[in-house]
């Protein structure tokens, strides 16, 4: 047992004792249906935290020689299947992690995985191999003696062809790639090729290192869908076995629709489960500067589009020019195509649009616009707190205030003209009150539809139930009005001992530049 080769099962051992598992062990079963075969080479690439290094620790447990895994799995779904035991801890497993190696090895990076492997080779086999070889022709010669095939896993795959400028060291590097998965002796020695990045396999000209590989990405990872993320099912169990309010899980985390499954960030899910508190864990440095690097573009239409999903909206996206590539973006459509590769935009494959997943990514995509070049959108999101208690407070001055601001801010934007845009704008200035609240536009109530229902989340603790209603060129009390006569009130009985009535009206010929006012009650029966 090594560390490279034939590794143990302590990853997935680790990973099993945590005190929030999900059994992922079906993964298993389609990677044994395709050992062997021409499909045997798969590429999986998810965004940051979405459990494929979780993974490739499950597939070292099953496969490996080095381990006897019995134990791990005779209790997990994939024992549930015939060929169990057939393919348990019977293949000379490779693992290598990338991204480890790339960091204190940037420059010989091919020659030190050369020298980690041959080090565990040497304790299994001695002197008796030829280590100065490559390691492919190794490969094929312990197959030859041992007749045990290989399993090979690459973890971060991508790091290289990612991060270095290097065109030589990125050459060699996918030469030695295409030796393991594509010469004539992997043909023998490779029972499966287990590999995961960030972005799809990248296309460079006159390279073939990996065009043998199925891909399975954020775009389209069918039929191992529910293998990478959490599903509805199992984040509502977890709800139940933590006492977490399901409907505040899904807003936060939700939204990664993936072949029409939704899938949750697992990482995220189990923050929240573990530390019974709704929060952004998926908050650092690096997701603030990725962020921005793409939507301060200079791309005609994107500023646009980045706005109106913000607002809740969709946009369409052309996702087949993007080069996999973060350094080659050449388009709108190749900055909001990393964008969902990364996992800070979902992706609807039927009707081919992007948008805002959830209100985990909403906050960072608001902390970046904090720390970036869109300095007027920040003032404006930086006073949405400050607009939500304004509101519940009935301070209707400071609402007609904070919302002129926002006017102000996205009108350029959203074509700031009739009730549909001044919704748009609300959208925006409340833009982080489903923290705490299920804000809905174009509720059915009553009589009619509300513009706005604000029903509060289990977390929203004394906040009260709001009812918005929105005029252009009327008053505030029209609107007020309005939501009483059509009761649109009634929709919110049984979620609230306090409900607030708001009225909002913009008025494009307002006296002194003031185009908004506002009108706050509480509901009385």
């Amino acid at each position: 047992m090594g560390v490279y080769f034939n590794p143990g099962n302590e990853s997935f051992t680790s990973d099993k004792n945590s005190k929030i598992y999900i059994d992922k062990t079906g993964l298993l079963e389609y990677l044994n249906s395709v050992l062997g075969t021409s499909n045997k080479c798969i590429a999986v690439s998810h965004a940051r935290r979405f459990g494929k290094s979780h993974a490739a620790g499950m597939v070292d447990a099953y496969y490996s020689l080095g381990s006897e895994s019995s134990s791990l799995f005779d209790d997990t779904k994939i024992a549930e299947y015939e060929d169990y035991r057939k393919y348990m801890n019977k293949y000379n497993v490779i693992h290598l992690d990338i991204s480890s190696a790339w960091d204190f090895h940037k420059e010989d990076l091919v020659d030190y995985l050369h020298k980690i492997i041959c080090e565990d080779l040497k304790k299994e086999f001695d002197d008796t191999l030829d280590y100065t070889k490559e390691l492919f022709l190794l490969f094929h010669e312990i197959y030859v003696r041992t007749k045990t095939q290989f399993v090979i896993i690459i973890d971060e795959w991508d790091c290289v062809v990612r991060n270095s400028e290097n065109e030589e060291l990125v050459h060699r590097y996918l030469q030695f790639l295409h030796s393991l998965f594509k010469s004539e002796e992997s043909k023998a020695f490779l029972a499966l090729a287990y590999i995961t990045g960030i972005l799809p396999i990248k296309k460079i000209k006159d390279e073939s290192a990996l065009n043998n590989f199925r891909e399975y990405t954020m775009l389209d990872s069918y039929p191992i869908t529910e293998y990478y993320g959490f599903t509805e099912d199992e984040v509502k169990e977890l709800c139940t076995q933590y006492d977490m309010d399901y409907e505040t899980v899904k807003a936060w985390y939700n939204g990664y629709l993936i072949d029409g499954k939704h899938m949750y960030n697992p990482n995220s899910v189990s923050m929240a489960m573990d530390r019974h508190k709704y929060d952004s864990y998926w908050k650092n440095t690096s997701s603030f500067a990725s962020i921005n690097t793409f939507i301060t573009l200079n791309y005609e239409g994107l500023k646009d589009d980045v706005m109106t999903m913000l607002s809740g909206g969709e946009v369409m996206v052309e996702t087949e020019s993007f080069q996999n590539n973060l350094s080659e973006i050449y388009s709108k459509d190749d900055a909001l195509t990393a964008l969902i590769h990364l996992g800070y935009l979902g992706y609807d494959s039927e009707r081919k649009s992007s948008f805002i997943p959830n209100y985990e990514v909403a906050k960072a995509f608001q902390m970046a616009l904090k720390t970036g070049k869109w300095s007027e959108i920040s003032k404006a999101i930086s006073r949405c707190d400050e607009l939500l208690m304004a509101t519940i407070d009935g301070d209707e001055k400071k609402v007609a205030e904070i919302i002129e601001l926002a006017h102000d801010t996205y009108s350029s934007v959203l074509k700031y003209n009739d009730e549909n845009s001044l919704s748009c704008v609300l959208t925006m200035a409340y833009f982080t009150a489903p923290a705490y609240y299920n804000v809905i536009r174009e509720m059915p109530a009553g009589k009619g539809f509300a513009d706005f229902v604000f029903i509060p989340r289990a977390n929203a603790g004394s906040r009260p139930a709001m009812v918005v209603e929105l005029k252009y060129n009327k008053d505030a009390d029209t609107a007020i009005n309005q939501i009483k006569e059509k009761r649109y009130q009634g929709a919110l009985s049984g979620y609230s001992d306090r409900i607030l009535l708001v009225g909002i009206n913009y008025d494009a010929d307002g006296e002194d530049k003031k185009h908004h006012t506002c009108v706050i009650e509480e509901w009385k029966e």
